[in-house]
């Protein structure tokens, strides 16, 4: 294990960065509204791009995944480290800022384009990372498509993601970071996941839907 006191620095610097609510303060510059009071009442992404339109929601969406990536990749370097096991506590830390952030009395979003940042940004260093990044990204993008429901797509890919890494025998350590992201991410969705029981799920209904 390396020095403990760049770890403890490097995970408060990615805490800090994950915790940067861009949805949040995209809603308060563009429309000078409180995104967590319309629509899903969520700040990531998805919602935004509803509220407010395509390009804010890109633009969070690509934010966000910087988020993980820079705390999986630039942080831990800032700090001279290169073990797996510290990038992958950056990584959950970034994910944990963003769904519980600081600067909005520790409420926040779902975790799922962080997270999917974390996933990014390990695949560029750790080359085992990447055949579990491509099919948990093909299970997302296959669900999406195929019924256009956004957190189905995002729960289904994050109980895929510990399976992936299973089949793929990676390190404990990431096994252990995928079953923590799935969970995070689950418990997130608890909304929405009650509402796909019920049938009241938005749906993005795209040209090839019925």
């Amino acid at each position: 294990m390396q020095n403990l006191l760049p770890i403890v620095f490097s995970l408060g610097l990615a805490y800090l960065v994950g915790a940067i609510p861009t949805g949040y303060w995209c809603g308060r510059l563009l429309k000078g509204i409180d995104i967590r009071e319309h629509g899903s009442k969520n700040m990531g992404a998805t919602n935004v791009f509803r509220v407010i339109g395509k390009g804010p929601g890109i633009i969070v969406l690509m934010t966000d995944v910087l988020k993980g990536m820079v705390a999986t990749t630039l942080i831990p370097s800032l700090f001279g480290l290169s073990d797996p096991l510290p990038l992958v506590l950056c990584g959950v830390a970034a994910v944990a800022g963003h769904n519980w952030t600081i600067f909005l009395g520790f409420k926040g979003g779902k975790g799922v384009a962080t997270s999917l940042g974390v996933l990014l940004g390990l695949a560029m260093v750790i080359p085992g990372m990447r055949p579990v990044l491509f099919f948990t990204l093909a299970t997302w993008a296959g669900l999406f498509l195929g019924f256009g429901y956004v957190s189905l797509a995002s729960v289904a890919a994050a109980v895929a993601l510990p399976i992936f890494m299973v089949i793929f025998n990676a390190p404990f350590v990431l096994k252990a970071m995928s079953i923590l992201l799935c969970l995070f991410i689950v418990f997130r969705h608890r909304s929405n996941i009650s509402r796909l029981i019920k049938g009241q799920e938005n749906r993005v209904k795209l040209p090839f839907h019925k």
